[in-house]
């Protein structure tokens, strides 16, 4: 019996195991408006949301300004710099008004700031509910039409004001692809 219950605990142990190893994640590369490397963001499914979706990311960031940054997923899959208006406007497959404090709802792609030390650097976490990563099917998954962009704005974003919350330039870009 007591065989019985170890190996009933090593299976499912391992099956946990090997679901956490196997959960979907892409790593992104974020750039300057030069091309310069800026950091990475892991984005990793979480679940955390409505019908399954959610996604968390972990921000690992350097040489960028320092203070609060608005951070939004966009349409398109492309970052050509400087400007990055390449990446479109913010990933919105509802139709909805910007803005997380916005009454009429918020497009997918919006998040909450987050904040560059002195040194210029970032390491956080953030989430995204009403993302996922998927297999590009769901018109809510990141792959869908063939990726989105991560655009980090040189501003915050005042979380209302329709269409990217008076957030700025866009300031560090990366293409999110399988």
């Amino acid at each position: 019996m007591k065989h019985k219950r170890f190996f009933v605990a090593a299976v499912s142990s391992t099956i946990v195991l090997w679901s956490l190893a196997s959960a979907a994640k892409t790593v992104v590369e974020m750039k300057d408006a030069q091309g310069k490397s800026v950091g990475t963001v892991t984005i990793a499914e979480s679940g955390t949301g409505e019908k399954g979706a959610g996604v968390g990311l972990d921000l690992n960031l350097h040489d960028l300004p320092p203070g609060t940054h608005g951070i939004h997923f966009h349409q398109n899959a492309k970052c050509d710099g400087p400007d990055f208006k390449s990446a479109g406007p913010h990933f919105n497959p509802d139709g909805k008004k910007h803005g997380l404090q916005n009454p009429d709802g918020h497009h997918a792609g919006d998040m909450m700031n987050f904040s560059v030390n002195e040194q210029g650097a970032a390491k956080l976490k953030l989430t995204d509910n009403d993302v996922l990563l998927g297999d590009g099917t769901n018109s809510h998954s990141l792959f869908s039409n063939g990726g989105t962009a991560l655009v980090i704005h040189a501003k915050e974003d005042d979380m209302k004001t329709d269409p990217s919350g008076n957030s700025g330039d866009r300031i560090a870009c990366g293409v999110v692809t399988k």
